[in-house]
């Protein structure tokens, strides 16, 4: 029996979500069926006071109906100490308001397990995490500064431009070795963000698909390719990338095998790699999907390899152990 009663989820509001593809929808549907009462709250709704931690949440109970897919119940302020778990789900961007969120949760974990670890998932940004392992890498710069990106391009040709903390496709750009476009984009960049871009070296294998690889304890247990819609170099799905089934290769074995120590260190439970060719060029460790696709095209119930996980480190503490 697992001593996991009560279940917080940190998410975008559950009225906005797309349930068909939805990570967090599907492993709060599988806390649900293990008989573990779900509460459901938004990050502005987090609150600090005289070192406790709480949040108007309501009680949730989920459906796997389309257009009835939830009901909440009437919100009341709960300690978050009073959850067995608490899953840190919100999608980026990356901001301070994320941080911020890390630094509050930071308060109550390990006591009440926080699924990824908050303080590591603050320090391992998706795009600056993944540069540990250069040698997995495409040429990656992460600068600010216009002429060391246009020297990049000079060097490697083709190239994607994009923001440090992005995320879901939203602001990627293909530029060619001629593209004339770069020193005009460069300005709007330093208009619209504060913090550095990062440039890398266009991989022309993502025409047959960006492979998102799903890790549960540092293991890789289920992959989907996203192959970008005709005239687009961006593989993510909500903008018209196609999802299929496929198998992992040597080469993702190896990435998995390199990367697994690391993400264990971390306390990360769920991670999602993404893989062009024979190059990872993410780390993804906020709010990692995939889950659904994974499991629509016959692979495994990943989460419920997630659960089983999560009651495991339960079950030792809220450490991971072999």
């Amino acid at each position: 029996m697992t001593d996991i009663k009560k279940v917080a989820v940190q998410m975008d509001h559950v009225s906005g979500i797309d349930i068909t593809g939805d990570t967090t929808f599907a492993l709060s549907l599988e806390a649900q069926a293990r008989g573990y009462q779900l509460f459901h709250y938004t990050p502005d709704r987090l609150s600090q006071r005289d070192g406790e931690v709480y949040a108007s949440m309501e009680v949730m109970t989920l459906k796997d109906e389309v257009g009835d897919h939830f009901t909440l119940d009437e919100a009341k302020k709960v300690s978050l100490s009073d959850m067995d778990v608490v899953l840190l789900r919100q999608d980026p961007p990356f901001d301070m308001n994320y941080i911020t969120s890390t630094h509050l949760l930071e308060l109550i974990h390990p006591k009440t397990l926080v699924v990824n670890d908050p303080a590591w998932v603050r320090n391992s940004p998706e795009k600056i995490f993944v540069t540990e392992f250069t040698d997995l890498m495409p040429k990656t710069l992460i600068t600010k500064d216009p002429r060391e990106i246009m020297d990049f391009r000079q060097e490697v040709g083709d190239m994607i431009l994009k923001p440090l903390y992005g995320n879901g496709g939203a602001g990627v750009f293909l530029l060619n070795k001629d593209d004339q476009n770069l020193t005009s984009l460069l300005e709007m960049f330093g208009d619209l963000f504060v913090e550095p871009y990062i440039a890398q070296q266009y991989l022309p294998a993502v025409r047959a698909g960006d492979k998102r690889i799903i890790l549960i304890e540092g293991e890789p247990v289920g992959a989907i390719n996203r192959v970008p819609a005709e005239g687009d170099a961006r593989s993510n799905m909500h903008v018209g990338g196609k999802a299929e089934a496929i198998e992992l290769t040597p080469r993702d074995k190896e990435i998995c095998d390199r990367i697994g120590p690391a993400l264990r260190e971390r306390g990360f439970t769920l991670v999602g790699i993404d893989v062009i060719g024979d190059y990872m060029t993410e780390i993804n460790v906020t709010s990692p999907t995939g889950v659904r696709e994974v499991k629509k095209f016959g692979g495994a119930d990943i989460a419920s390899l997630f659960w089983d996980a999560i009651e495991n480190r339960k079950k030792n503490g809220g450490q991971f152990v072999l």
